[in-house]
C-alpha cells in the first residue's frame, strides 16, 4: 500500500478537519457498541461514508464536510434530535445527499465512468439524478431498518417524500456547486 493512500488532498485546514471528523466517526462507532445493534449498524454506514471519500482521495474540504454531516446525522437519529428539532431532518437530508452525490460524481468522473467534460447542465442533471438515487437508497434503508430491525426508526409517508425531495434538491445544488468549482484546485 502506498504511504500516501490515505493522505488528504488540499490545504492544511482541510486535512486537519478531515482527520478530526475521522476520529469523531471512529469514536462514534466504538461508542455505539454501548448502545444497541441498530446504532452500531448506523455508525458502520457512517464509517463507510468516511472511508470511501478518503480512499478515493477526494478534496479535503469535501471529505470533511461530508463526514461531519454524516456524523451529525447519525447522532441526530440516535439522540432523537430529529424529533426535538423537526427541520434538522430536512437540512441533513439536503446537505448529506448533496455532498454524497457530488462525491459520487467526482469519483465516477475519476473512474472514467462519466466524462469530465460534461456540459454544465449535464453535470447538474447527473448530480441531481445520482442524488435522487442515493435518496431512494437512503429511504429504502430507513424503511428496512424500521420494518426489520427496530420500529422506533422514524418513517412515514410525509417524512419519506420530504426526505426524497430535499435530498434531490440538495443534490441539484451540489451539481451547481460542482459547475461553479470547475478548474479550481483541491
Amino acid at each position: 500500500m502506498p504511504p500516501d493512500l490515505l493522505s488528504v488532498p488540499g490545504p492544511r485546514w482541510a486535512r486537519v478537519a478531515t482527520d478530526l471528523v475521522a476520529v469523531a466517526g471512529l469514536t462514534s462507532f466504538v461508542v455505539a457498541f454501548w448502545r444497541d445493534g441498530v446504532t452500531v449498524a448506523l455508525f458502520a454506514l457512517v464509517l463507510l461514508g468516511l472511508v470511501l471519500p478518503r480512499v478515493g482521495r477526494l478534496p479535503g474540504w469535501l471529505q470533511a464536510a461530508t463526514g461531519a454531516t454524516l456524523v451529525l446525522g447519525g447522532w441526530s437519529a440516535v439522540l432523537d434530535w430529529y424529533v426535538a428539532v423537526p427541520w434538522l431532518d430536512i437540512v441533513v437530508h439536503a446537505v448529506a445527499n448533496g455532498l454524497l452525490a457530488a462525491a459520487a460524481v467526482v469519483l465516477l468522473q475519476r473512474a472514467r465512468q462519466l466524462p469530465v467534460t460534461l456540459p454544465a447542465a449535464g453535470l447538474v442533471l447527473v448530480t441531481a439524478a445520482v442524488g435522487a438515487l442515493l435518496a431512494v437508497i437512503w429511504e429504502a434503508g430507513e424503511w428496512f431498518g424500521h420494518t426489520v430491525l427496530d420500529d422506533s426508526i422514524q418513517v412515514g409517508y410525509d417524512d419519506t417524500i420530504g426526505d426524497l425531495v430535499c435530498g434531490t434538491a440538495g443534490s441539484f445544488v451540489a451539481g451547481l456547486a460542482l459547475v461553479a468549482g470547475r478548474g479550481r484546485d483541491d
